[in-house]
């Protein structure tokens, strides 16, 4: 187990018969997720009945539901829940916060219900194509076997089995001799370890794991809450600017309120704040039933609002409308968030003498005029805060490089950038043509032949993404010896990939709260394994 072994471990070092180096490279940085989620009991006995792929790992037990609202009712009833999804979108967030766990039949280990899922330290599955899932009836089918909505299942998130019934689950505790371990881990990496996280809460568990920053913060995720989605619909709504920026202005307080949570958690710290990224289809109902009700709380004829939903919807949304797309197009987002964000931090910086450093990232950027573009209006409402507040605030502006042109143009758009944090989900799936929601249907054959070593969407393809990933380090280095290099894709968390950052000369690595203590003992073996780093890093 993993406490046997940082305790061998600790206590050897203590004999002096091994070196704290020694020590470190003995644990094996995915034992450490053992220590931080409750594990199934290997003793106890198990029905296995489906198999999916472990996406978030631990154990859950729960009765079955199939849908978010019914989870929340399950939950008032003092049960504890399973939600089973299709596939999870943004919409069911409410769901997923409530439940112990996350099933899915379809997505990969980059899914939408996956890298939620991490974030939370939430158990989750995802892949499980011998579910057949019936939203009518409330019921599913795996063979032969009847599962219906009420019914107890288990989850095992670290290796994707399901199983009939309750299994006994074991929480370990973190003990002295972990804290001796990540103490020497922190003395010898030279990697910094950021955190993906969107929430105070999230916040919060990620410095208690030793996160040293915010290294992605996905302000669409604010947006999701049932409490703000419709006035997020008005502004979708609005036929003009007037009436966009009206509804911006109730959107407004709502962000400053999380930026201020933020912040107060992750003082002393930077904190890497993208801009809205996602389509604007995803935040609206997706069936006549939901847009029905939506046109009746919002007072919109029901003909004109399918006609929007419409309108918004895309053949291929990751290529479509999203990203500094919609901050080119409407400037008025943007500018709300970036007031957001300025306001909350200089009022910390008055009020409670914080000492912050905001960073403000645009992502999807292809051409460093659109990030021109969107950076002259930045700078306009930052400087206009700080007017108003009479204050001043150290803030950055930076782009994620997520789009392969971005990466062969970094030394254009180094000039006007202060860091880059390279997406490396998107650019993975741009590199590769492949979306990583579908790749499993297909992927899981290419690795058993051989033609893919692994899945490029849980370890970093060092050869081809990797490749773009130094051209571009090099080049923004180039024009701008000083600027920060991260990563804040889900190989921000993964061992191997880890490994490649620090070669590569990159300042830090963002990943999901519960994936810091082993990220930062990945860093701390790549620095043992790889004193020498690129000739470009700072």
């Amino acid at each position: 187990s993993a406490q046997a072994a940082i305790r061998i471990a600790v206590e050897m070092v203590q004999e002096r018969l091994i070196t704290k180096e020694e020590a470190i490279l003995r644990i094996d940085p995915k034992q450490i997720e053992q220590l931080l989620h409750p594990m199934i009991d290997p003793m106890a006995k198990k029905e296995v009945v489906a198999q999916g792929l472990a996406a978030s790992p631990g154990g859950a037990t729960g009765v079955v539901v199939f849908s978010p609202d019914r989870a929340e009712e399950w939950i008032q009833k003092g049960e504890s829940v399973i939600l089973v999804r299709m596939e999870t979108s943004p919409e069911d967030i409410h769901g997923m916060n409530v439940a112990s766990g996350i099933l899915t039949a379809r997505g990969g280990r980059t899914s939408h219900a996956a890298v939620v899922a991490r974030g939370m330290g939430k158990c989750c599955v995802v892949g499980c194509h011998e579910l057949h899932i019936d939203y009518k009836t409330s019921q599913m089918t795996v063979r032969d076997t009847l599962i219906k909505e009420g019914d107890t299942i288990t989850l095992n998130g670290s290796t994707g089995e399901v199983y009939l019934g309750g299994v006994p689950t074991i929480r370990p505790k973190l003990g002295p001799d972990y804290h001796k371990l990540m103490s020497w881990v922190d003395e010898i990496r030279t990697l910094k370890v950021r955190t993906n996280a969107d929430t105070p809460h999230d916040t919060r568990v990620a410095r208690e794991f030793g996160a040293e920053g915010i290294g992605l913060c996905r302000t669409e995720h604010m947006f999701f809450d049932l409490a703000r989605i419709d006035a997020m619909r008005e502004m979708i709504l609005a036929d003009s600017e007037k009436a966009r920026r009206k509804a911006l202005a109730n959107l407004l307080p709502m962000q400053k309120g999380d930026f201020v949570e933020i912040f107060r958690e992750m003082k002393g710290y930077p904190v890497t704040i993208r801009l809205l990224d996602p389509p604007l289809h995803e935040f609206l109902p997706h069936n006549n039933k939901d847009l029905s009700e939506l046109s009746k709380k919002l007072d919109i004829p029901f003909s004109r609002l399918k006609r929007k939903a419409k309108s918004l919807d895309e053949f291929n949304p990751m290529l479509g409308f999203r990203g500094c797309r919609l901050g080119i197009a409407y400037p008025e987002i943007y500018q709300m968030q970036v007031q957001a964000i300025m306001e909350a931090a200089c009022e910390l910086v008055l009020e409670e003498k914080i000492e912050l450093y905001p960073e403000i990232m645009v992502p999807i950027i292809g051409d460093v005029k659109e990030f021109g573009f969107i950076r002259e209006y930045i700078m306009s409402v930052c400087e206009e805060v700080q007017s108003r507040y009479q204050t001043r605030v150290a803030y950055k502006i930076g782009t994620m490089i997520e789009l392969p042109r971005a990466a062969l143009t970094a030394d254009r758009i180094a000039k006007i950038a202060d860091f880059f944090s390279f997406g490396t989900n998107d650019l993975t799936q741009m590199t590769f043509g492949i979306s990583r929601d579908d790749s499993e249907l297909f992927l899981p054959k290419y690795i058993e032949s051989k033609i893919y070593e692994g899945d490029p969407f849980v370890s970093l393809d060092v050869t081809g993404v990797g490749k773009l990933v130094e051209i571009a380090s090099q080049l923004g280095r180039k024009t701008k010896p000083g600027i920060k290099l991260g990563i804040c894709g889900e190989h921000g968390g993964d061992p191997a990939s880890i490994e490649f950052c620090h070669r590569s000369g990159l300042d830090y690595v963002s990943c999901s709260p519960y994936r810091v203590p082993q990220a930062r003992l990945a860093a701390a073996q790549s620095a043992i394994n790889h004193p020498e780093t690129a000739i470009w890093s700072s």
